[in-house]
C-alpha cells in the first residue's frame, strides 16, 4: 500500500519556505499567498500556511481589497483560521489601509527660508529657552521629518554635529535646515552661532547632506543665515 505524504514548511526546501525567501530574495519575491502564509505562521495537519492563504485569496478572487473588508467573524469561518490568526489577517490589512492613506497626503516641499520657518514656527516661537532642530529633506526638497536635537536654557543650547547628523542619517535625507531659537527676541546671528553654522556645513559635505540654511527664530519673524549670505 502507498501513501502520499504531505509536506509542511519545514520539510520544503529552504528557498521556497516563505520566511527564508523572504530573507534572501527580498519580500516582493512572495507571492500573496506566501505572505499570507508568513502572518498565519503555520497550518494545520491538511495543509500548509501558504496553502491556507491560497485557499483564502481564492474565496476573494485574489482581490487584496475584497480580503481587506472581511472582519474577523468572517475570517474565522475557514478552516484552521483560529480567533488569533483572523485578527493577523484583519490587523496586517488595516495597516497596509493606513500606509496607503499615508501615501495620499504630500510632504511638504521646502522652496524658500519662508516655507521652511512655516514648518518650525510653531515649534520655536513662543519656548522659554533655545533649542535646536533640523528639517530633514529628500532629494525633492520634501520634508521627510523634522526632529528636535537639543534642549538648552535662556542663554544658549549645545548643538552637537553628530546629534544634527543621526536622524539625517537614519532617514536618508539628502539635505538638511538647521534651526534654533532666541528667547529674548534678537535675531542677530552671534559669531557662536556662525562658527557652528560653518562646522555643520563642512561636516555635511563629509557626508555628502548639503545644508540648506540655518533659521534663528523669534518673536513672530526669523533670521536665515543663507538669505543673508552668512553661510
Amino acid at each position: 500500500m502507498t501513501y502520499e505524504k504531505r509536506l509542511n514548511l519545514k520539510a520544503w526546501a529552504e528557498e521556497d519556505r516563505p520566511r527564508e525567501k523572504f530573507l534572501l530574495k527580498g519580500k516582493s519575491s512572495l507571492s500573496d499567498a506566501e505572505l499570507i502564509g508568513i502572518l498565519l505562521g503555520s497550518g494545520s495537519r491538511d495543509e500548509t500556511a501558504v496553502e491556507l492563504g491560497k485557499r483564502i485569496l481564492a474565496s476573494v478572487e485574489h482581490q487584496l481589497n475584497t480580503l481587506g473588508k472581511m472582519d474577523v467573524k468572517a475570517l474565522m469561518e475557514f478552516k484552521g483560521i483560529g480567533e488569533a490568526k483572523a485578527i493577523t489577517i484583519a490587523a496586517a490589512m488595516e495597516l497596509g489601509r493606513r500606509r496607503k492613506a499615508e501615501e495620499i497626503i504630500e510632504k511638504p516641499k521646502i522652496t524658500s527660508s519662508q516655507t521652511a520657518y512655516q514648518q518650525i514656527a510653531d515649534v520655536l516661537e513662543d519656548l522659554p529657552h533655545e533649542e535646536f532642530w533640523v528639517l530633514l529633506l529628500n532629494r525633492a526638497n520634501q520634508l521627510i521629518e523634522k526632529r528636535n536635537v537639543s534642549k538648552g536654557g535662556v542663554s544658549g543650547t549645545v548643538a552637537d554635529a553628530k546629534l544634527i547628523f543621526k536622524p539625517a542619517i537614519e532617514k536618508l535625507a539628502s539635505s538638511i535646515i538647521i534651526c534654533h531659537n532666541h528667547p529674548s527676541g534678537n535675531l542677530k546671528a552671534s559669531q557662536a552661532d556662525l562658527k557652528l553654522t560653518q562646522k555643520i556645513v563642512e561636516a555635511g559635505k563629509t557626508l555628502d547632506i548639503a545644508v540648506l540654511d540655518h533659521l534663528i527664530v523669534g518673536n513672530q519673524a526669523y533670521l536665515s543665515l543663507a538669505d543673508e549670505g552668512l553661510m
